[in-house]
């Protein structure tokens, strides 16, 4: 019997999922709702499905009738792709209104919320399943099977590096993320994927986090103190934008121009705000240290202007190294293709035992982002659950461990101190 799905949140992350369920599960699934704030957006999502995947046209619900929706439309399941604040809200009415959800990292952006989160799984017995594609790329699971397998003895110390260009970095200055109300910074928003891999690969949690860093290239202050006095607010309309390698312009892209800038008269939201304008308050140059519960630390780092996109991370153990670069292809959010996500460019795994010849791990790609990771996601998520020896799909708990490395780090950039993550939340 099929189950019955709703989404909430048609932006940018939603078509991952409900273009999934309308071309490769209708067998399993049935897609009946959208729920958003805005019904520009949900109609043209709409379009989407009748045009691009011959699905039916499904109906439509503001934010305020989220609860009507449930009740209407009945669904076992529900997606949240909203904004990350909102995440809490929506998981929790869901659950109490006895659905099971499906959740677009991160689960929430504060301890408080993801609280709030847990406290209702535990009164409702309903399940929340955090959609972490990363896990499931073929060279993180590999990495992940190397450690299981003892091949560098226990893993005593990572050194993880995260590049993201001036292209997909920049992106999360031009949108709602510059607030970090909205996604709780980077560290909440984007590095939630790094901590829960590094959790997924050591097969632990997170005890202690200290962080520093800071907004240093993006924002107003920034560029002026390069010498740039030409600004702009948003690229739409803006002569000076025009020669600002920077900007993005909505009129140009018939996707995003259809999502956003179309959609801009309901809610005011502007998709292409200036990356050097006032109001950013995220920081673009992270440097974070985790002690984990197996005795593992971590140095991590994160930055966000920089001219490629991938990750580099190094393995010490017992009985070795291993070290890893991945490039990745570098994308804005609803720009393009969507196996461009994530799309692997270079990749090199090698292992150092402590006696012996270095050797370099085959790893094979699959097909679509994330090197052929997001369809293996998808399928766990919307078709037939299989037996998997590596446990990629992510509960709550997973969430909310990946989510409180950040949450305890953004804490630690405000007081200084490093943070104990079991003082946060009581799970």
């Amino acid at each position: 019997m099929k189950k019955k799905y709703v989404l909430v949140g048609t932006g940018g992350r939603a078509e991952f999922f409900y273009g999934a369920i309308a071309r490769d599960f209708r067998d399993t699934c049935e897609l009946v709702a959208f729920c958003d704030v805005n019904q520009t957006r949900m109609n043209y999502a709409n379009q989407l499905l009748e045009e691009k995947y011959n699905h039916p046209q499904i109906n439509t619900y503001l934010a305020a009738d989220f609860e009507k929706m449930i009740e209407t439309e009945k669904p076992e399941k529900v997606v949240v792709t909203s904004v990350d604040r909102t995440h809490h809200t929506y998981i929790i009415k869901a659950l109490e209104l006895g659905c099971d959800v499906v959740t677009e990292k991160p689960m929430t952006v504060d301890a408080d919320k993801c609280q709030d989160i847990i406290d209702a799984i535990n009164r409702t017995g309903n399940e929340v399943r955090v959609a972490f594609n990363y896990r499931y790329a073929p060279h993180n699971t590999k990495i992940r099977e190397l450690i299981m397998n003892d091949t560098i003895g226990q893993v005593t110390s990572v050194n993880f590096e995260w590049a993201l260009d001036t292209q997909h970095g920049a992106d999360y200055f031009r949108r709602w993320h510059r607030d970090k109300r909205n996604s709780g910074g980077l560290l909440v928003h984007k590095s939630t994927h790094h901590f829960d891999l590094v959790n997924f690969w050591l097969g632990t949690t997170p005890e202690t986090v200290y962080a520093s860093g800071g907004l240093r290239f993006y924002g107003r202050e920034n560029a002026e103190e390069r010498g740039v006095t030409q600004f702009y607010q948003r690229a739409y309309g803006s002569e000076v934008a025009k020669d600002d390698p920077f900007a993005i312009h909505l009129e140009e892209n018939e996707h995003l121009k259809a999502m956003y800038l179309d959609a801009e008269k309901e809610d005011g939201y502007q998709r292409d705000q200036s990356v050097f304008g006032d109001g950013i308050s995220i920081e673009d140059t992270l440097g974070v240290m985790v002690n984990y519960k197996n005795k593992a630390i971590l140095n991590y780092s994160l930055n966000a202007y920089l001219p490629w996109e991938g990750y580099i991370v190094s393995f010490n153990g017992t009985k070795g190294r291993m070290e890893v670069r991945i490039r990745e292809q570098s994308y804005i959010n609803s720009g393009g293709s969507k196996d461009d996500e994530g799309k692997v460019k270079e990749k090199s795994i090698m292992v150092m035992p402590m006696f012996g010849q270095p050797y370099e791990v085959e790893v094979i790609e699959g097909k679509g982002g994330h090197g052929g990771g997001d369809p293996v996601l998808l399928q766990d998520i919307f078709g037939t659950p299989v037996e998997d020896e590596f446990n990629r799909a992510a509960s709550h708990v997973d969430g909310a461990m990946s989510i409180l490395t950040g949450i305890a780090g953004n804490i630690s950039l405000k007081t200084g101190q490093a943070v104990k993550v079991d003082e946060l939340i009581n799970l």
